[in-house]
């Protein structure tokens, strides 16, 4: 025989009562405390990609203790989200290259194609300053695999801003991101002293004058 309470979930005809659909029908209430937990972990990632940047930049054999007392974390919640340097030496490389590629469009949404090409360049300095610090500590193996595995967005984003330019005129339309990305060569090899910044900032001024248009190409452009 049908309990009472079995009558109440499934009516006399057997069938689901409309209470009980409402009832199992109601979403669950959301866990605030794994939300927590989650929001936590994704901070204390960021936030250790960070420090790592910054401490690998300055001395490629830094040990992980030392990454981990710069983030502000203990070694066992460095060591959960990478298990190993590799990884975290890996993280921080594509890190930087999705910053590289995603900080195109926004720049050239907020600034003339000429400005917005300057200031995407000095992003690639600083990314180039960074890169001979991490470039210590990788395996030469995994160095190579990361340089080719991050040249081609970065290509892709450079041509992005050099065609917007062009397509204003402001830019040579003569000129492809090959091209231009040769030219940047220098960036890998000026040294990271004191005199870093005032050389890399004349040479990338002189990298941009010379994509400007010819005056001839301008006159055209203006008929």
């Amino acid at each position: 025989m049908w309990t009472g309470v079995r009558y109440e979930r499934y009516g006399l005809n057997g069938r689901l009562s409309r209470r009980a659909r409402v009832r199992d029908e109601d979403p669950q209430p959301a866990d605030d405390g794994a939300r927590a937990k989650r929001s936590d972990a994704t901070r204390n990632r960021a936030n250790i990609v960070t420090a790592a940047r910054d401490v690998l930049a300055g001395d490629g054999d830094a040990s992980m203790h030392a990454i981990a007392k710069a983030a502000g974390v203990g070694q066992g919640t460095l060591y959960r989200h990478f298990p190993t340097r590799e990884a975290l030496v890996m993280a921080v490389h594509r890190t930087d290259i999705a910053g590289l590629v995603d900080a195109a469009p926004l720049l050239l949404a907020q600034h003339d194609p000429v400005l917005a090409l300057r200031l995407w360049l000095d992003h690639l300095a600083q990314y180039g300053r960074i890169k001979r610090g991490l470039g210590s500590a990788l395996h030469t193996v995994m160095h190579d695999q990361l340089m080719t595995e991050g040249y081609a967005p970065v290509l892709r984003a450079l041509a992005h801003l050099l065609e917007a330019g062009a397509r204003e005129d402001r830019i040579r339309a003569d000129v492809t991101a090959d091209e231009v990305m040769l030219l940047l060569g220098f960036l890998w090899r000026i040294e990271a002293d004191e005199t870093w910044s005032s050389r890399v900032e004349r040479m990338l001024d002189l990298v941009v004058d010379g994509l400007r248009p010819r005056g001839s190409e301008r006159g055209h452009a203006s008929l």
